[in-house]
């Protein structure tokens, strides 16, 4: 589909999903954030769903701007994929021992290593880089130097929630390892602090919704948050490589015979904010729930853990501000989800997948998801498919 646009106060709300299906908490918030006198364009994606302040799935472009709640709690939360030379003839018909074995390797939920994993055991990986992001955190908000510590702990965790590591296959059988995570607790601890700060700030205290609290541009406060948000988007993407190195590790182990290779890795923020340039202007574009989709740029799309993912290729969009969803979106909350259904009903939804199936992640169960084939219809000027891949396991915090 092509987008509808619904008037907004300040700037048109451009949307690449059905007006009448949006709940209207979110259509609220959309209407919300097209009133902000920074705002200068809104792209809504067909995941869209009611969020803290701003809705996820939401691309808000602001000039001068930017607004932490937007943003969100997960800061740098995304994606990482990479294609394997297994295929699914080389998988094993119990798949227990391999989910165990990287359950073991990558810690969960609120688990952490007992140490800082280093990088330098892996090969290929970039020292430099990784050891810039520690030498700087000195330079982030007082309120979480404390935490730097728990912070290099979980280094290379999965965290809870939506959060997950999958195995998968294509349609030619071939095996792919996608995990989805972001900065973890010092991620949140940041944006916690600055949704704080931005609250107190003179300019904001008009606002239709405290939560849509910003930061403007040539002052001591966005400079602050912008030196964390941009230090906790790195640890996200440093997050995740680790755990994928961990990943590959056990893959080579396990099949060991295979001499498994691995394919580059395609990796995507959706909770980010990146300095873009669209109609001759310089805007700070916050992508909630979405993913970057320029030209010819690779993306994942992930739908739930029983109804696969997408590879995809962005077609570069610009009245989406070159963006697409970054998932299927909830159609219920949690609390919803976990009070409709029981473990019994998740197990019949994730038949044949290799991953928990108890009442600890209920809310995670396919039937809270929208349809991501639905989706991926509604965004089709926005992305190509490259491929769908199948989960064979799927690892939950």
């Amino acid at each position: 589909m092509s987008y509808v646009e619904v008037p907004g106060a300040k700037v048109p709300i451009r949307m690449w999903a059905d007006p009448g299906s949006v709940e209207e908490s979110a259509m609220q918030q959309l209407r919300n954030v097209a009133t902000l006198p920074w705002v200068e364009g809104l792209a809504v994606m067909p995941d869209v769903h009611y969020g803290k302040g701003a809705t996820v799935g939401s691309v808000i472009a602001m000039r001068g701007a930017v607004c932490p709640a937007a943003v969100g709690v997960d800061i740098g939360c995304g994606m990482s994929a990479v294609r394997t030379s297994l295929t699914a003839n080389d998988l094993p018909g119990d798949l227990s021992r391999l989910r165990t074995r990287i359950e073991q390797a990558i810690p969960v939920g609120r688990g952490m290593h007992d140490e800082m994993v280093d990088p330098g055991r892996f090969h290929g990986f970039a020292l430099t880089g990784f050891e810039d992001l520690w030498a700087r955190f000195d330079g982030v908000a007082e309120a979480v130097k404390f935490r730097q510590e728990r912070a290099a702990r979980q280094m290379g965790t999965l965290g809870g929630g939506n959060h997950h590591l999958e195995l998968l296959t294509d349609s030619v059988g071939s095996v792919w390892l996608v995990l989805h995570s972001g900065s973890r607790g010092v991620g949140k601890e940041l944006a916690d602090h600055h949704i704080g700060v931005a609250q107190t700030l003179s300019h904001n205290q008009g606002l239709v919704d405290h939560d849509l609290a910003v930061f403007v541009s040539d002052t001591p406060e966005m400079a602050a948050y912008r030196n964390d948000l941009f230090w906790a988007q790195e640890y996200a993407k440093y997050n995740r490589a680790i755990m994928m190195a961990l990943l590959k590790s056990v893959i080579r182990k396990e099949f060991k015979k295979a001499k498994v290779t691995f394919e580059p890795e395609i990796s995507c923020h959706h909770n980010y904010v990146a300095e873009e340039r669209y109609e001759g202007m310089d805007l700070l574009v916050t992508r909630k729930g979405a993913i970057r989709a320029g030209g010819g740029e690779y993306g994942i799309i992930p739908g739930s853990m029983g109804t696969g993912t997408y590879i995809v290729k962005g077609l570069g969009n610009e009245k989406a501000f070159n963006s697409a969803s970054h998932g299927a979106g909830r159609r219920m909350s949690r609390n919803a989800a976990k009070r409709r259904f029981t473990a019994l009903d998740l197990a019949e939804q994730t038949r044949g997948i290799e991953c928990r199936k108890d009442s600890g992640v209920v809310d995670e169960i396919p039937a809270a998801y929208k349809p991501i084939e639905q989706v991926m219809e509604q965004q089709r000027d926005l992305v190509e498919v490259v491929a769908k891949l199948e989960q064979v396991i799927c690892v939950k915090g």
